[in-house]
């Protein structure tokens, strides 16, 4: 099944409330609850069955599992019992530590923690053996419902499990990411900051503290204001230095939590301090300023710091500062939108396009603030199909002004303005950038061409930026037809043609599709710099319905001589755009000889274009090339005709128009 395009306009925030159902019954938890109430029966969840599947992918369980019910493991069990904490989380058979690490710091953020794990949910009255969560995916918030059943190995859980034996939240949120992935072997190996975006909205940055910019203080005097996440570790040598504990108090390889930043006049001068916390709440620095640390110290024993921008959603009420953002969905779709990194410059332009517009400067700068974030989607989903996380990464131009597409040229003759450190195989990428206000074109992409993926693509500003997508506008520019010339005028050349038309057409002197037929297959088959298949009867009839003005079905003299002269365009625009003299064109190559002939294609009707004519190679022969074109041309001049005519009629775009003919 071939990658479809998905649009990548910006797109609207939803609101938490607005969690979208994710059951396969389309049915909420509440309504699915009350479902099992009134048959008295607990709830069995079929999108994730207790067997095999929704354990493993790739191999099997090593000891024979029994999925049950927290009431068939302990008596009286409890979702929360006194509150849920940090150390209600122990890790299982399981290498997802990157996860239990994010719901510990969920712990300490009790509005994300209400909006991850709802309250109204417990194994009190209204008990149903259904439970549901709430994550964050590419924009929308999910409402993931589950039932109760789970992995146990001689009676006790296999994999998270609480402190307290009766409590069984933290158990249940993790089978419940596990159904968001696909499976519980899914949610191997992983960044904690992953988890942290899906149960926030948010957005990651990295920074290594000693190469952090020099406005590193600012940064995260903004990102407290804003109500950001940040946490901070010590990077270590090896295995055996995890958990080390340093001669100044502090853990190697252990995650703090930034919760404060300030600045204070000691002895007449200004000292920058910063607060962290350790979730183990003792082994505490033992340094100068002992529980708040100088900002200096900070940037000395720490390594790496990493924030997660909280979007507007997901912010706090009485949060002083917001984001500003905007979100585009897109795809890259091989043969299409799919064409890599800069260091492929015959494909890199045709990746998808957005306009970014800086109107506001940052207060009191003369430069514009904004954090681009670009994301692959369900790549961990799709591990059981084989598929990894691609190497991605965007660059950012200056916009020339055109409202158009950016060609080969293009790129070819300009540098990027600003970049993505590097291309990376992380489920995200993201940095921040300050430029002056101004339009630019923003270029996801993926390191290597023709590589396939859906992304989402995040743009937070300190103030309002205006994206959108190049690529969504439809343009027909169509040449009139030329009016015939009297046959008392003709020159030399007209009149040879016109003999020509006479052998062809016979003595009725018109040309049937039969006898167009048996002529352009003719021509074709002399012309050794073109590959061509034998073109079909019904090709030709959609030729004279482009050119028959009569409405006879069959060319006249003058409507021959207009098609005779625009299939020597169409040949040469075939032959100037086969770029390797394969006699053949490629997708790409087809997209800049559309735009040539006249058709500025938006980005789904391109890729039904390509998917339509082109072979499993993504080439096509100039018999498709030919279809193509006759095939377009005729819904234009439909289109043109109907809105002239019939205008208060009319409820279809050019765009939509085109997309319903070439279906037919």
């Amino acid at each position: 099944m071939p990658y479809l395009h998905r649009d990548s306009g910006p797109q609207a925030q939803p609101t938490p409330k607005d969690a979208r159902i994710t059951h396969s019954s389309g049915q909420s938890f509440e309504q699915l609850r009350q479902g099992c109430l009134r048959k008295g029966a607990l709830f069995e969840d079929p999108d994730f069955p207790t067997n095999n599947s929704s354990l493993f992918y790739s191999e099997r369980p090593p000891v024979p599992f029994k999925w049950k019910r927290p009431g068939e493991i302990v008596t009286n069990p409890e979702f929360i019992l006194g509150g849920a904490t940090r150390t209600d989380i122990c890790q299982g058979e399981l290498g997802d530590c990157w996860l239990l690490a994010a719901i510990a710091s969920l712990t300490l953020n009790e509005k994300a923690l209400a909006r991850v794990v709802p309250h109204d949910q417990s194994f009190g009255p209204g008990y149903a053996g259904i439970f549901h969560f709430q994550f964050w995916q590419h924009s929308e918030w999910l409402d993931v419902v589950i039932d109760d059943r789970l992995p146990t190995f001689r009676g006790r859980l296999v994999f998270l499990h609480s402190v307290e034996h009766r409590e069984f939240w933290g158990a249940l949120l993790e089978k419940a990411y596990a159904k968001l992935n696909g499976s519980y072997e899914a949610l191997k190996g992983g960044s904690t900051i992953e988890a942290m975006e899906d149960f926030t909205g948010g957005v990651a940055e990295n920074f290594l503290t000693k190469e952090a910019p020099e406005n590193f203080y600012e940064i995260l005097e903004k990102a407290l204001k804003r109500g950001s996440l940040m946490g901070c570790s010590i990077d270590t040598g090896n295995a055996t230095e995890s958990e080390a504990r340093t001669p100044f108090g502090l853990i190697k390889g252990h995650a703090y939590t930034i919760t404060g930043i300030d600045q204070v006049n000691f002895r007449g001068q200004k000292v920058e301090l910063i607060r962290v916390r350790n979730p183990w709440g003792h082994v505490e620095w033992n340094g100068s300023w002992s529980d708040r640390m100088a900002f200096k110290d900070f940037k000395v024993h720490f390594d790496k710091v990493e924030i997660c921008n909280l979007t507007p959603d997901a912010l706090e009420e009485d949060a002083l500062h917001k984001w500003e953002v905007t979100v585009h969905q897109g795809s890259w779709v091989r043969g299409y939108t799919a064409g890599g990194c800069r260091n492929f410059l015959d494909t890199f332009w045709t990746n998808p396009q957005i306009r970014l517009s800086l109107t506001e400067k940052d207060e009191g700068q003369e430069e514009c603030t904004f954090l681009v974030a670009l994301m692959q989607k369900d790549r961990r989903k799709l591990k059981r199909l084989g598929a990894d996380v691609l190497t991605i990464g965007y660059a950012i131009y200056q916009c020339p002004g055109r409202e158009e597409h950016l060609d080969k040229d293009f790129f070819r003759y300009h540098a990027s303005q600003a970049r993505s450190k590097t291309f990376i195989n992380l489920r995200e990428v993201s940095g921040r950038f300050r430029l002056p206000p101004g339009d630019y074109i923003l270029i996801p992409s993926t390191f290597e061409p023709h590589q396939e993926a859906d992304f989402c693509l995040r743009i937070f500003s300190e103030k309002k930026a205006i994206t959108r997508d190049v690529d969504g506008n439809v343009g027909i520019d169509l040449p009139e037809l030329p009016k015939p010339t009297p046959p008392g005028q003709e020159t030399e050349e007209e009149q040879q043609f016109r003999a020509l038309f006479e052998q062809v057409a016979g003595e009725d002197m018109e040309v049937t599709a039969e006898e167009l037929e048996y002529v352009l297959n003719a021509v074709l088959e002399k012309k050794k710099d073109i590959k061509a298949k034998k073109l079909s009867l019904i090709s030709c009839k959609n030729i004279i319905s482009l050119m028959d003005s009569s409405g006879n079905g069959k060319l006249e003299f003058d409507e021959f001589k207009v098609f005779w002269n625009k299939l020597k365009q169409w040949i040469d625009l075939f032959l100037r755009f086969d770029a390797d003299r394969s006699g053949t064109m490629s997708s790409y190559e087809l997209r800049t000889a559309l735009k040539a002939a006249g058709f500025q294609l938006g980005s789904h009707l391109l890729q039904l274009v390509v998917l339509r004519y082109t072979d499993e190679e993504l080439q096509l022969d100039f018999d498709d090339f030919l279809n193509c074109l006759v095939r377009l041309e005729n819904a234009s001049r439909v289109f043109q005709a109907l809105s002239t005519k019939s205008k208060e009629f009319i409820h279809l775009n050019i765009n939509e128009f085109i997309n319903l003919t070439m279906n037919i």
